[in-house]
Formats: structure tokens, sequence, C-alpha cells
């Protein structure tokens, strides 16, 4: 048996602060080292067959005490992909074996088959079964912004996504999801309005300064962050009104409208529609 020669709670640190208990007894850590690590609380037990740290991410812990695998949103909230659950919502894994798992009160659990097989050790999905959950639990537009968010930040290989057999709204995501977008905010809202059969532009140049959409000609939608205070809206604000003298028409909206007012937001752009105000005159 090999001895790995640093202390237990750095062997765990380097797989990322939890493991099977045979992976430290092959490691060449004795059962008597580990028991005496876990009275003095620098090691936890969550269940018969894992070891933690003690400051180990609740979420491994949740997975590993109930027989589960990180996935779907949660898995792409850890990886920073486009967070469409929110920090506080309830947890999601993947049910690894049905027999084995136990299931917390607090959490969304999925049963889907793993296209990526995983070890036994894993407490995590792959990314490609992560983005898969995604598209099975989410509306569409949301997952498109998830997976446009791992084709733009290059954790998730195109290639990769292209050959594994998906089917349903997996596929359906897939046949749509693209590298360019520069934010998930971008892919929904040009998801959401993608019926309208007019030119939507993202990232456009107008006057100097980028602006978030263009609607056809002159139609302007601005969404403002929680964080658009201060000398920033004072530039925004001189920008809506140097395009409003040349013609433009600007709608500024904000992150939270656009995320749970949809409807409001769709009418008054319907409404600016109907009116031409999106056409050179």
């Amino acid at each position: 048996m090999h001895q790995d020669h640093r202390m237990p709670v750095q062997f765990l640190r380097g797989l990322g602060g939890i493991a099977r208990s045979r992976d430290l007894q092959h490691a060449g850590f004795s059962r008597r080292r580990i028991l005496n690590e876990i009275r003095q609380k620098t090691m936890v037990r969550p269940r018969k067959g894992w070891i933690a740290i003690s400051e180990c991410e609740p979420l491994l812990l949740q997975a590993a005490a109930n027989g589960l695998v990180v996935s779907c949103v949660t898995q792409a909230r850890r990886l920073g992909l486009w967070n469409v659950g929110g920090a506080d919502a309830a947890p999601h894994f993947r049910v690894r074996a049905a027999g084995a798992a136990k299931y917390p009160g607090r959490a969304r659990l999925h049963w889907h088959r793993a296209l990526v097989r995983v070890p036994p050790s894993a407490l995590v999905d792959s990314i490609e079964d992560a983005l898969h959950m995604v598209a099975h639990c989410r509306p569409f537009d949301e997952a498109l912004a998830v997976w446009e968010s791992a084709l733009r930040q290059r954790k998730a290989d195109w290639s990769v996504l292209e050959a594994l057999p998906m089917r349903g709204a997996a596929r359906d995501v897939r046949a749509a999801a693209l590298p360019f977008s520069d934010s998930g905010l971008e892919t929904i809202f040009r998801t959401r309005l993608s019926w309208l059969r007019i030119p939507i532009y993202a990232q456009s140049w107008i006057l100097g300064h980028r602006v978030d959409f263009l609607l056809g000609e002159r139609l302007v939608v601005q969404i403002d962050g929680a964080t658009h205070t201060g000398p920033q809206r004072t530039r925004d604000n001189e920008h809506d009104a140097q395009m409003l003298l040349r013609g433009y028409f600007v709608i500024r909206v904000g992150y939270r409208q656009v995320m749970h007012e949809w409807h409001e937001v769709q009418e008054v752009i319907m409404r600016a529609i109907a009116e031409g105000l999106h056409l050179r005159g």
C-alpha cells in the first residue's frame, strides 16, 4: 500500500474536501488515524463510507449523506454559469441509484440516467449532464441562457454535446445554442422576442456608446443592473438624451423587470412597435 506523507486533511483538500473512506485507506491512512481526526473534529463522517474535512462544502456533504450527485442548475451555479435558480433556491441533485438514495426534504431530485458516467467517488455531475438536466428542468429561454453561458466560457465542448444522445427539450436547446451571446440576460431577452420577426441586435454601438439592444432601426432597450447608480447612471442618461435627439426611442428597464415582470416589459415594447417607433422615420 502506498503511504501518503501528507496529513489526512491535506489529502482530502486535494480531492475537493471529501472522499470515500477506502480512498484514504488506499492512500495509506489507517482507520485509527482517520478516527482520531474525526474525534479531533478536523474531519467528519457524513455517511458510512465517506469522510470529509470539517469545512467541506455543504452541498457535497448533503450529496454524500443522501447518495446523490449535485447536478442541474445547482452544479451550473457552482461552475460559474448563468444563475437561474438564485443562491437560496432548493439544491438540485441527480439520484445515482434509487435503492441507495435518501431523499432530503428541501431538494429537487432528477431521475435521468447520466449521459456521461462519473466514478463512484464523484459527487458532482459532468458539465454535459448538468446542462442536460437544466434543459429538462427549466423553461427554454432560461435553459438556453445556461447553455450559452457554458459555451461562451468554454466550459462545455460543442462537439461533445453534439455527439451525446439527447432527446426532447435538451435536443431543442442544443439546436438553438450559440456561443456568441454576451450574457444570459441577453439570451433570455433575445429568445423571448424572437417571435417578432424583426431584427434584434445586441451590444450595438450608437453615438460612441454600446447599447444593450437595438430593435429594428431605432428602438433601443437598455437593461439596468442593481448597481446602476452614480456616475454610470449620469453618463447613461446623457447618452439616452443624445439618442433621443438623433431620432432613437429609448426604453430603459431593470434586470428584475426582465426576469420577474416580463409581461410588463413586453407590453411596453409591443406598444412601441405598434406605433412604428422601431422604424426609421
